[in-house]
C-alpha cells in the first residue's frame, strides 16, 4: 500500500504541474493577443469545483480590453487533465450558445488565423520547453554519471523477454547494427531494442551476435525494462547476531560461491541462498585477494544478514558536470533526442501487438519509483511532458492538434472552416478520446488482475 501511495503522489504531482504549464501556454498567448480567458482550471470541474477564485474587476477598467482579472481560476475534482476556456472558441466546454452571438473583438474567433494558431500551439510549445528546462536542471544539479560497459566486468542481467531472443545474464553490450554502444548514451537500451542485430561480449571473451525480431520492443513492456547492471556480492556491513556475523564474514569480503553455486552477482546469490536455506553450507569469499571458506547457515528465508556494497562503490563511475550555461545545450540534446525516440517508437502502437500494450493512468503511474527520488521524479516528469506535447499534436479533434489542423487549412485556403463542422468534429473527437481512455485504462486493469 505504501508503494502505491508513493507512486500515486508522484504521478498526481507531476500531472498537476504539467497540466498547469500546458494550459498556461494557451493562456499566455491568449493574453498577448488580447483574447479573453474565462476559466483557467487544473483538473475538470463538472457540477462543482474544489476551489475557485475570481478577481474583482478593477474600478474604471475599459470593458473592451482584456485582463487577467477576467479569468476564474480554480481546481476541479476530476484529475484527468485541465483546461483553459477561451472566449469565442469551440472547445471541450462545447459552449454553442456563446458561438450563436455576434463575435466580440476580444474573442478567439475574431483574431487572425496566425494568432489563433499560436494560441493553440502554445500548450505543446510550453510542454516541450519545460522538458528541455528540466533536463537542463538535471544536468546542472546532478550532472550525468554512468559506469562504462567495459568496466562492468560481471555484465548485465536481462529481463525474460530479452533472454527469449538470445541475451544471457552476464552479457556486455558492444554494438547495435554495427554502431558501438556506450553507457554515456542515455538511449543505449532503446537503440538495442530497435536494432536488427546486437553484438555482445559473453564470458568475457566471446563476441556473440543476437538477431532482434521485429516489434521486439513491445515485448519489453511486460517486463518494464530491458537490462540492469549485475551487482557483484561485496559485503558493505555485517549485521550483528545474523548468520554472516556468527560465521566470521567481514565488511569488504567478496562472496564468490555458496556451496556448489558460483555467485558472480546478487542474482545468483539469492538463488543459491534459497536453495540452501536452513542448512549449514560452505561459503567462499575473497578477502584481501585470498580465497577463504566459512561454514554458514542461511536463515529459513535464505538470508545471511549483511548489506551489499553499492554498484557505484564497486565499479568506476564517470561523472560529467555542467555549468549553468553549459546545462542548456545538454538539456536541448536530451529533450530532442528523447522526443525523437518516442516519436519513432509510436509507429508500433498502430499494430495489433502495440494496441494491446496501450496503457492508461496505471501504466503512467508505474513509471515512477517505489521510493521517493527527486532525480527519477524529474526525469520521468520531463519524459511525460514530451509525450504530452506529442500526443496533443496528433490531428484529432478535441486535442490541440485537431484545432491546429483546421487552422492550417484556413491559413492555406484562406477560408474558415464552418462552425457546424468544428462543433461536430469536437463531438466526434471527444467521443473517440473518451473511448480511447476507457480502452487504455481497461488494459491496465486486465494486466493487473488477469496477467
Amino acid at each position: 500500500m505504501e508503494t502505491f501511495l508513493i507512486k500515486a503522489v508522484q504521478f498526481m504531482l507531476a500531472l498537476a504541474f504539467l497540466v498547469i504549464i500546458h494550459e498556461f501556454g494557451h493562456y499566455i498567448f491568449s493574453r498577448i493577443f488580447g483574447i479573453r480567458v474565462e476559466k483557467f482550471y487544473m483538473f475538470f470541474d463538472p457540477w462543482f469545483s474544489l476551489a475557485k477564485w475570481k478577481p474583482k474587476a478593477r474600478p474604471g477598467a475599459d470593458p473592451g480590453k482584456t485582463s487577467w482579472r477576467d479569468t476564474e481560476y480554480g481546481i476541479g475534482w476530476i484529475p484527468l487533465g485541465g483546461y483553459c476556456k477561451i472566449s469565442g472558441m469551440i472547445d471541450e466546454s462545447l459552449d454553442t450558445a456563446q458561438m450563436a452571438s455576434e463575435p466580440k473583438p476580444w474573442e478567439f474567433r475574431s483574431k487572425p488565423a496566425w494568432q489563433r494558431l499560436l494560441v493553440m500551439v502554445g500548450g505543446v510549445l510550453f510542454n516541450f520547453i519545460l522538458a528541455v528546462l528540466i533536463y537542463a536542471g538535471i544536468a546542472w544539479h546532478w550532472g550525468t554519471s554512468y559506469v562504462p560497459f567495459d568496466k562492468a566486468t560481471e555484465g548485465f542481467d536481462f529481463v525474460p523477454a530479452a533472454q527469449a531472443v538470445g541475451f544471457r545474464n552476464g552479457d556486455i553490450p558492444l554494438s547495435a547494427d554495427g554502431e558501438p554502444l556506450d553507457a554515456a548514451d542515455p538511449d543505449y537500451s532503446l537503440r538495442m531494442a530497435q536494432a536488427k542485430e546486437v553484438k555482445v561480449l559473453r564470458n568475457r571473451r566471446d563476441t556473440v551476435s543476437i538477431a532482434i525480431p521485429d516489434k521486439f520492443i513491445l515485448s519489453l513492456n511486460e517486463d518494464k525494462g530491458f537490462m540492469y547492471y549485475r551487482l557483484p556480492v561485496w559485503i558493505d556491513r555485517v549485521v550483528a547476531g545474523e548468520p554472516a556475523a556468527k560465521a566470521g564474514l567481514l565488511e569488504g569480503d567478496h562472496i564468490v560461491a555458496v556451496d556448489t553455486f558460483a555467485t558472480p552477482s546478487y542474482t545468483e546469490l539469492t538463488a543459491a541462498l534459497r536453495a540452501t536455506a536452513g542448512r549449514a553450507v560452505p561459503v567462499t569469499v575473497e578477502r584481501g585477494g585470498k580465497p577463504m571458506t566459512f561454514t554458514v547457515t542461511p536463515t529459513a528465508e535464505g538470508k545471511l544478514g549483511f548489506q551489499l556494497r553499492p554498484l557505484t562503490d564497486i565499479y568506476p563511475v564517470v561523472v560529467q558536470r555542467y555549468g549553468f550555461f553549459g546545462s542548456f545545450p545538454k538539456g536541448w540534446e536530451l529533450g530532442t533526442t528523447t522526443l525523437s525516440n518516442y516519436v519513432s517508437s509510436m509507429k508500433l502502437v498502430f499494430t495489433r501487438e502495440g494496441a494491446s500494450q496501450v496503457g492508461g493512468f496505471g501504466t503512467i503511474g508505474s513509471l515512477f519509483p517505489a521510493r521517493w527520488d527527486w532525480l527519477s521524479f524529474w526525469e520521468i516528469t520531463a519524459f511525460i511532458s514530451l509525450a504530452l506535447a506529442f500526443m496533443n499534436l496528433l490531428p484529432i479533434p478535441g486535442l490541440d492538434g485537431g484545432h491546429i489542423m483546421f487552422l492550417l487549412w484556413e491559413v492555406v485556403t484562406r477560408r474558415k472552416v464552418s462552425e457546424n463542422v468544428l462543433i461536430n468534429a469536437q463531438y466526434a473527437g471527444m467521443i473517440f478520446l473518451i473511448l480511447l481512455m476507457l480502452y487504455a485504462n481497461a488494459n491496465d486493469i486486465f494486466r493487473a488482475f488477469f496477467k
